[in-house]
């Protein structure tokens, strides 16, 4: 399954492009299109490349190297068979480009041709070094540096970056008397030995620009110089054949209006290049697989990405997908990415595994056989809408989905103390309860105060002490945004720096805190979060005081309120919960969508960036807005999901998604959660559990923290205490597990005691062998057996007739050892 998961998920990425802007809406068939349309070269050492692509009936591939170009007057411009265009004298002229009877003209404007262009060092010459991976972090960007030369990661110190070219090793990095003597490029050409390799050819653009840098002097910067505002990349999104190439084309626009074609100098990076690789140069080419992929062109900090689809081969008609059934917006947006890659969808499972998959996910325990019976039984032609809304409303619910959220927030109690704890996972508890609208939630542990022992969210800032750590679970839980790298530097793939991160810190600081703080392991005491008097963040390079400000957008302060910690944090919770806030309502509906679905539209669930796209945008964007639009309410979110027509497909595949893992045209089977397995366990058995520390007959997800033992649920996924939250599970199969299920001592006795309910049945109902078998299947796989099993099971009691309990036993053993039972399918 890895190249399949590989396949569908390029599929997915590519398809959010083309869903949400729709690429080829405005071309026409047979039709050229042509980028940059307008050209502006300025100076002799200027360039541009020329992109051509063909789009017709059949699809779209480059003809760059296959059109011809007619230059009106050549004496200003020439263009090689490659579509770079140079620069020749001073003036306006056009292009035309044709390929058969099609053209498209450009327009070309060349000023200051007698001049060399000025060499900046962080114009020109950081991106070089961060394109040719100098300063990354396996070479010179990494902590200490290589080899006595260190570089900040990816150039964003120029001030350090200057001094270590200028001003280290005795100035032999760089020598303007003799700039080919230069170690930096006697080195980069492979001249003497180096242990990165050739990374600057004597040829190429970018030792030219680096030797004319140090001829003029090494300048640290040029007058009037410009600052990047943006890059763009063309294509942004590609639909190829297997083993078609695509050169692609980045522009970097500045502050002072100029534009400059910076594909040289930019960095590709391909996240799933088995399906669609990138060169250094730009060239993409696709696998000899279907997939989807997207490709990151990062520049300076800036970043721009196209995405790519290698459909699956095959025609599949368009009835087929109209004819769809479509419940909700769910379906039309998944349907539309499936028509996309040319995949079919499965099967509508049978009731048996609606109903089993709609309790497990809705309220964390399998149906009784009564409730089993009853959902088959009934024609109503809603019943399962009707019992979505049952469900939603069972006590159940509460502590099946405030334990998910335990694991996201809930500290270790021998940090923070028991009862700070207890009272931090009753408050969870209660929000759930009483279906308390995500945004109040959400505002609720933003703006916490008072005592640890009374309100329990303000457990959050006794667990995390600093503004930083803070920033770090806020932004990553409830925005999406993981902004631990710009902690110490700029985000390598997003637009984060330490500037961001610092001044979102500084929300924080004035938390101020009155009582015992933390005595590990005891930290029993009382605390109470409050207004601090004074408080700050700095920048740690600049060591500038950083005032508040959000990740995006802008919150308006008066003086006064920058003096108070409850104006700062209650103005983010404001920002945060915004209508508009693309991030805040996209990430609960993905982390609730993949609880349901079996993966997130975005994995992580809670790391949303342009780099790592949603399977299906579309999607993410309409469920962001459901959840908008309904007052934040979760318990329609679940319910809008569960009554789609997609959430009740089978897991069946079919001959055209068999290798889908990333479009929901099937079911994806998940293990079930450590909690709801171990229940599933006690229910069946009617033995219940025994946890320290809780009452006895407590249900699994009732327990308080993880620090209360159970070998069952640490094997089975539970988060380990001693981890700082937010704790993410992994739903992988481990031999571990297997082993456990069959041969813990605990779950033999549960299955074998002369009391549970099996025996029971046996006993006190004299049950012939076939009702028993009918009814462990019933309470194990939500079904009947089929002939083949019962006859099985039925030679089991036949073979054992003087104890039918053990025969009962060796079967309840066998169907819960098997994927059926431990899967949600």
């Amino acid at each position: 399954m890895f190249f399949g998961d590989l396949i569908v998920f390029y599929r997915l990425s590519l398809l959010l492009v083309f869903l949400t802007v729709g690429v080829t809406d405005s071309l026409l068939a047979d039709d050229l299109e042509v980028f940059p349309t307008d050209v502006a070269l300025r100076y002799s050492t200027d360039l541009q490349r020329l992109v051509a692509v063909l789009h017709t009936e059949k699809g779209s591939r480059e003809v760059t190297t296959d059109v011809t170009y007619d230059i009106a007057n050549s004496d200003i411009v020439e263009v090689g068979s490659d579509g770079v265009l140079h620069p020749r004298g001073n003036g306006n002229t056009t292009i035309t480009v044709q390929i058969g009877e099609i053209q498209k003209q450009i327009r070309v404007g060349v000023t200051d041709f007698e001049l060399d262009g000025p060499v900046s060092f962080e114009l020109h010459i950081q991106p070089i070094l961060a394109a040719r991976g100098c300063s990354t972090g396996p070479c010179h960007g990494k902590a200490r540096g290589q080899n006595g030369f260190q570089l900040s990661l990816l150039g964003f110190d120029s001030d350090f970056d200057f001094n270590a070219l200028t001003r280290e090793a005795r100035g032999r990095r760089i020598f303007p008397a003799s700039p080919k003597e230069s170690l930096l490029l006697k080195k980069g050409a492979g001249h003497v030995p180096h242990g990165g390799g050739i990374r600057l050819p004597d040829d190429s653009h970018d030792y030219q620009t680096i030797k004319r840098w140090i001829e003029t002097g090494a300048p640290r910067s040029i007058d009037q110089e410009p600052v990047l505002e943006s890059v763009e990349i063309f294509p942004t999104d590609r639909v190829m054949v297997p083993s078609e190439t695509q050169q692609l084309v980045v522009i970097a626009s500045y502050s002072d209006g100029t534009q400059r074609d910076v594909t040289g100098q930019s960095a590709f990076q391909s996240n799933e290049s088995v399906v669609v690789g990138v060169t250094d140069e730009g060239v993409i080419k696709s696998g000899p697989i279907p997939g989807e992929a997207t490709i990151m062109a990062r520049f300076m900090g800036a970043i721009a990405t196209c995405r790519v689809l290698i459909p699956l081969e095959g025609e599949v008609p368009d009835e087929y997908y109209t004819e769809l059934p479509r419940k909700n917006f769910i379906d039309s947006k998944v349907w539309d990415k499936l028509q996309l890659l040319g995949i079919t969808a499965s099967q509508p499972a049978s009731d048996s595994k609606i109903v089993r998959r709609l309790y497990i996910d809705i309220i964390g325990r399998l149906p009784t056989p009564e409730e089993t019976q009853q959902y088959i039984s009934d024609t109503h032609p809603e019943k399962l809408d009707k019992l979505v809304d049952w469900l939603l409303e069972q006590p159940e619910y509460a502590d099946h989905w405030a334990n998910k959220w335990t694991d996201l927030l809930r500290p270790n109690p021998y940090r923070v103390g028991i009862k700070a704890v207890l009272n931090y996972d009753n408050w969870i508890r209660e929000a759930f309860r009483e279906n308390r609208p995500y945004d109040e939630f959400v505002r609720g542990l933003v703006t916490a105060e008072g005592s640890t022992f009374r309100n329990g969210a303000s457990t959050l800032f006794r667990d995390r002490r600093s503004p930083d750590e803070v920033t770090t679970l806020v932004s990553q839980l409830f925005l999406g945004i993981r902004l631990d790298c710009a902690k110490c530097h700029h985000h390598p793939f997003e637009r984060w720096s330490q500037e961001d991160f610092y001044s979102f810190a500084a929300f924080f600081a004035r938390v101020g805190r009155k009582g015992t703080g933390l005595s590990p392991p005891i930290s029993g005491s009382e605390e109470v979060i409050m207004e601090a008097k004074s408080g700050s963040v700095s920048h740690p390079l600049t060591g500038e005081v950083l005032s508040p400000k959000p990740l995006y957008g802008a919150i308006e302060f008066t003086e006064e309120e920058l003096q108070s910690d409850y104006s700062m944090r209650g103005k983010l919770a404001d920002w945060m919960v915004a209508s508009d806030n693309e991030y805040f309502g996209k990430v609960m509906a993905n982390r609730v969508w993949a609880d349901m679905m079996g993966r997130g539209l975005v994995e992580p669930v809670d790391d949303l960036r342009a780099t790592n796209p949603a399977t299906n945008e579309p999607l993410l964007e309409a469920l962001g807005q459901y959840f908008a639009d309904n007052e934040y309410n979760i318990k329609k979110l679940i319910g809008v999901i569960a009554k789609s027509y997609v959430y009740s497909l089978s897991s069946e595949p079919t001959d055209r998604n068999l290798a889908d893992t990333r479009n929901y045209s099937r079911h994806y089977r998940v293990r079930l959660r450590a909690e709801v397995l171990l229940d599933a366990i006690s229910d069946i058995t009617e033995m219940p559990n025994s946890f320290s520390a809780m009452p006895y007959g407590s249900r699994s997800n009732q327990i308080w923290t993880h620090r209360v033992s159970s070998l069952f649920l640490d094997t089975f996924g539970r988060p380990d205490p001693n981890q700082d939250p937010p704790c993410e599970r992994t739903p992988d199969s481990t031999v571990t597990q297997i082993l456990h299920l069959m041969n813990s001592p605990e779950l033999h006795a549960k299955v074998t005691n002369d009391s549970n309910a099996i025996a029971k049945i046996i006993d006190d109902q004299k049950a012939e062998p076939a009702e028993v078998i009918k009814r462990i299947y019933l309470l194990c796989y939500s079904r009947e057996p089929d002939a083949e099993e019962l006859a099985i099971c039925q030679k089991i009691f036949d073979d054992n007739q003087e104890k039918p309990k053990n025969a009962a036993s060796y079967i309840l053993w066998a169907l819960m050892n098997t994927p059926e039972f431990t899967l949600k399918d």
